[in-house]
């Protein structure tokens, strides 16, 4: 593996870790009073019934646009996409779930004052796991590709003996 293949794996490890270590520090602060709570469950279930219905028909025309590629492009260029959109979805639903879980805990710090609802909220922003999960992607299909070369060569190189062989 290359060195700057290899550094963007590291990075992309260490802001996955990162971004663990801050979704535990946030979702372990206060979520306020019964009313808060209440209110907070009922924008969960809406932000979920939301990216539910969103994602149901983005996966429609993932779907179409995967087999469209696989049949244009072949099987590792749709194995390429498939992966930047399962990552892509599930930075989605991590983001939707971890900023409507801290928005009670931010309106409880806030009344402690304006530094600590901000620093809930700005380490909600430091969070977001898209900085981890599209370099490990990246990754991913880099060694998707280069496996495929690997075994392209190795075919080319059986033929060619076989080959060789016969005239």
């Amino acid at each position: 593996m290359s060195g700057g293949l290899s550094f963007a794996l590291l990075c992309a490890v260490v802001a996955i870790l990162y971004g663990a270590f801050s979704i535990k520090w946030i979702l372990a602060k206060p979520t306020g009073s019964d009313r808060m709570r209440e209110i907070a469950a009922a924008v969960q279930e809406g932000a979920q019934a939301y990216l539910n219905r969103q994602y149901t028909a983005i996966a429609i025309v993932g779907a179409i646009l995967l087999v469209a590629i696989y049949l244009a492009l072949g099987g590792k260029t749709a194995v390429g996409f498939a992966l930047g959109a399962v990552l892509s979805g599930l930075t989605g639903y991590i983001g939707m779930n971890v900023s409507v879980r801290a928005n009670v805990r931010t309106a409880e710090a806030a009344k402690d004052g304006l530094n600590a609802a901000l620093n809930i909220a700005f380490n909600f922003v430091k969070t977001m796991p898209i900085f981890g999960s599209h370099p490990s992607g990246m990754n991913s299909v880099w060694w998707i590709k280069r496996i495929g070369e690997i075994s392209l060569r190795k075919k080319l190189k059986s033929n060619w003996k076989s080959n060789a062989c016969i005239t």
